[in-house]
């Protein structure tokens, strides 16, 4: 880690009265949570089109629920980890302060992030294919989890592929992206779309953009400071040279 590249980002985020966060896999992969795209990704392992698809859920429930309800008992077991519990810190440091994610665990949030845009919905929810009925949690429901309303079938609460994303979602994900003075990217590949644009919004409306990432990506070079280190590794740093500058 450059500790030159630390502070050139510490000093950003200490002028900024407006910060937006794009947090992709590799954030939550430092809490233990498989990535998707990544070569030993669970892409690599399952058929997307078998158990991430609506079609896929309409042909065999059962089976994209039995893969979902294994990967709901792991999550019950994975706690977030020091760099999401500083980004809920730094929420309380910056007036206008969002964090948009792209991941599907809930972990922002479970650090106390109030305020974060899930792209890609939540594993931790699911919701009726009928009715408005929904449910939050990691409980067990079962190998055929039925509508307490309407007896129809409970799906989880992720967007799937060939899936809108969820109602505003991404318009709030790019009313922050471009309003802010400093876009910080945060363990994301970058080519996930619409989510890899929002480094170009807010570049092109004058934001700093800040990456964090051991690797370079497909967004590096729109990075005004590249911070190459894993995520929680980074923030920690990061934290420290902001505390240091603001003092």
């Amino acid at each position: 880690m450059n500790e030159t590249e630390i502070e050139q980002a510490a000093e950003l985020l200490a002028k900024a009265s407006s910060v937006c966060v794009s947090s992709g896999a590799g954030m939550s992969a430092e809490s233990g949570i498989e990535t998707f795209r990544d070569e030993n990704g669970l892409w690599s392992k399952f058929d997307a089109e078998e158990l991430a698809t609506p079609e896929a859920f309409e042909r065999d429930p059962v089976k994209v629920w039995d893969w979902y309800r294994h990967r709901r008992r792991q999550l019950a077991t994975i706690e977030p980890h020091a760099g999401h519990r500083l980004l809920a810190e730094w929420e309380e440091r910056v007036d206008d302060f969002v964090v948009v994610t792209q991941n599907i665990d809930g972990l922002h949030h479970a650090a106390g992030s109030q305020n974060v845009i899930e792209l890609h919905g939540r594993m931790d929810a699911v919701r009726c294919v009928s009715c408005d009925y929904q449910l939050q949690g990691l409980d067990d429901l079962g190998p055929e989890p039925r509508c307490p309303k309407c007896q129809d079938w409970l799906r989880p609460g992720v967007v799937w592929f060939r899936e809108m994303l969820p109602p505003g979602a991404i318009e709030a994900a790019f009313a922050a992206a471009q309003r802010c003075d400093v876009l910080l990217l945060i363990g994301t590949s970058g080519v996930v779309q619409p989510a890899a644009s929002l480094a170009e919004a807010a570049k092109s409306y004058g934001a700093a953009v800040i990456e964090v990432n051991p690797n370079q990506t497909a967004l590096s070079s729109l990075a005004d400071v590249h911070v190459a280190a894993g995520c929680r590794d980074a923030l920690t740093a990061l934290d420290k040279a902001w505390r240091r500058v603001g003092s």
